[in-house]
């Protein structure tokens, strides 16, 4: 959820600029930051661990002098820990070429091996400071311009990214690249923009071009060149965006509810991006996590949570327990709280709290720990109290979300419970190596199933026809039980309708006397090795008369015999559907609410983090 920007133009006051276009993206998350600014034929960097406050005071203090061509970055950890030294912008031996990365580079290890031994010194633990050490060899190596230079280096990059790229001896050009992560082109007059979001320098234009993925960008003051990676010239159109600035922060999009969840791609490709790296298995080494052999002797899980964490843990608790083999409970917080639990050593005891903050979580957290049991904390806020309290941290990377309603932190909070039950599986053995791959590979697919999912799902003609209903029954079981309660709060939360989520299994002990014609009952009914149980209860539902709205994986026939109206997710393993399955349902629920003209960003009596209980 990095920040990315860029100026290559006549302006003096480029340290200014460059900050100003960061703070646009402080929404994205951070925890360090950078600038450098070609100033006389040199380039100089000022880097910061912390806020935006801190690198202005390290500006300050910085030579003086003045540039017209500049990078900036906010960086979130995920190769190496938080300090300057791994802070961008990054750059090679001979402080050539300077570059700012969004993004993973997954074969980072073997280039960084063979730089090392044609001299390069590495001065970070990342994986982005192998892009600006393989720019500069190519421009050693036969490339006469920073386009060619960063065209090879694209060749041999592996991952999902986007950077650009400075160099000394090309002072008014910037390139960038762009695979799978964002990056976008500001033109202006005699001047020209980069950024991963046009927040980053909207105040100075409203003229963009999108680079699109897979391509390259030539920045220069008179505009810019686009190139496939082969080096053919393409054409973009100038496109003139209508945005303020409110909704520039909100990305072009209505409501921070809808952007947030059409970011979900990049933010569950954060959370899982170097940690499964590997096809055999997920490293968890993140500064702060439990050592494997914590995870290996641990005898039995504890998850808590309170809301949509809880949801997310129960999510997890599915995965672990049929991967790992282990014993393992799901409490809601604030009621685990006020027990007596029955909990010690041996026990690894897992909180779940976005903020980091929420009271009721924190304290069933230190009940367990005050008994002896370890504590692993999944957030999303380095330095919050959990990060504090815990034994262990893994963060989930999801970026600022500022909807009340959670989106994006609930399917990040679930890639991280996935991760951890496959490093469990590894480090106890209890999973078949092709199993494990086939899981990694699937994990790893995710973000561009999301983006699959959201380029074509479209429940418009389904929230028009039941947006004024009174009542809605949510339905699964096994894990899709978990997606059911997740679909159910968010269609409360947002669009103020009473609704039910229910083990469809349990249907015939009272709820099935609340179904009538007028009932739109939402079953989540993904491929799982009792999907035949779930199609009888939507037959069930169906003899009652109402309305069955189902959730299924695509090339799955079976399903739309018995409903109404079915809403396809990308195929994928049965155990990690449940992750898109939830999105439909995100959608579904903003659509109601936007339909009865409510404030989806900020329901009523609800807050973003709850501290009190």
């Amino acid at each position: 959820m990095c920040g990315i920007v860029g100026y290559v133009g006549k302006r003096q006051d480029v340290r200014e600029l460059l900050l100003e276009g960061l703070r646009r993206l402080e929404y994205r998350g951070y925890d360090s930051a950078g600038i450098s600014v070609l100033q006389g034929g040199d380039i100089s960097a000022v880097r910061a661990v912390g806020n935006l406050d801190n690198l202005e005071q390290a500006v300050q203090g910085a030579p003086d002098g003045e540039g017209c061509t500049g990078i900036g970055h906010t960086r979130w950890a995920t190769h190496g820990r938080v300090n300057e030294e791994n802070a961008h912008p990054h750059f090679d031996t001979q402080d050539r070429v300077h570059v700012v990365v969004n993004g993973i580079v997954e074969n980072y290890l073997p280039l960084k091996r063979r730089l090392a031994q044609e001299g390069a010194r590495f001065t970070s633990e990342t994986d982005a400071e192998v892009i600006a050490h393989l720019v500069a060899h190519h421009l050693g190596d036969g490339a006469d311009t920073l386009a060619e230079a960063v065209r090879r280096t694209y060749l041999e990059l592996q991952g999902h990214f986007a950077f650009v790229a400075m160099a000394k001896d090309d002072p008014e050009t910037l390139v960038g690249a762009r695979k799978e992560c964002p990056l976008v082109v500001g033109i202006g007059e005699g001047e020209t923009f980069l950024g991963s979001a046009i927040p980053a320098f909207l105040e100075h234009t409203k003229n963009v071009q999108y680079i699109e993925n897979g391509e390259l960008v030539v920045v220069t003051p008179e505009g810019a060149r686009f190139l496939t990676p082969e080096g053919e010239q393409l054409d973009r159109d100038v496109v003139e965006i209508s945005w303020d600035e409110e909704a520039a922060e909100k990305g072009g999009y209505e409501t921070f509810m809808l952007k947030e969840i059409y970011e979900q791609a990049d933010a569950v490709a954060e959370t899982i991006a170097d940690r499964a790296v590997r096809d055999d298995g997920v490293d968890l080494d993140d500064e702060g996590m439990l050592d494997e052999a914590v995870l290996r002797d641990a005898k039995r899980i504890i998850v808590l949570g309170c809301g949509t964490s809880y949801h997310a843990g129960l999510i997890g608790s599915y995965a672990m327990e049929q991967w790992a083999r282990m014993p393992i409970g799901v409490d809601v917080a604030s009621e685990y709280r006020y027990r007596d639990p029955v909990v010690g050593p041996g026990d690894l005891v897992i909180g779940i709290t976005q903020s980091g903050e929420t009271a009721d979580t924190l304290a069933a957290m230190r009940i367990a720990k005050e008994r002896g049991a370890t504590i692993l904390a999944i957030t999303n806020v380095r330095g919050s109290q959990a990060t504090r309290d815990a034994d262990g941290v893994l963060f989930t990377r999801a970026g600022l979300e500022v909807s009340v309603a959670a989106t994006k932190t609930f399917v990040c909070q679930v890639a991280a419970m996935y991760l951890l039950g496959l490093k469990l599986a590894e480090v106890r053995g209890t999973l078949e190596p092709e199993r494990l791959r086939e899981l990694v590979a699937g994990l790893k697919r995710l973000p561009h199933d999301i983006d699959v999912l959201l380029q074509t799902l479209d429940v418009e003609e389904i929230a028009q026809a039941h947006f004024e209903k009174e009542f809605f029954l949510y339905i699964g079981r096994h894990v899709g039980l978990s997606v059911a309660l997740e679909g159910a709060l968010k269609l409360k939360e947002i669009s103020y309708i009473s609704c039910d989520a229910y083990a469809a299994g349990e249907m015939k002990h009272g709820p099935i006397a609340l179904l009538d014609e007028s009932t739109p009952v939402v079953a989540v009914a993904t491929d799982s090795p009792i999907l035949d149980k779930m199609v009888s209860n939507m037959q069930e539902v169906r003899a009652r008369g109402a309305h069955v709205i189902a959730v299924a994986a695509e090339g799955n026939p079976e399903v739309g015999e018995h409903a109404a109206d079915v809403i396809r997710v990308p195929s994928t393993d049965w155990m990690l559907q449940p992750l898109l399955a939830v999105i439909p349902l995100q959608v579904l629920a903003y659509r109601v609410a936007r339909l009865r003209g409510l404030n989806v960003d900020q329901p009523r009596n609800l807050a973003k983090t709850v501290t009190v209980e």
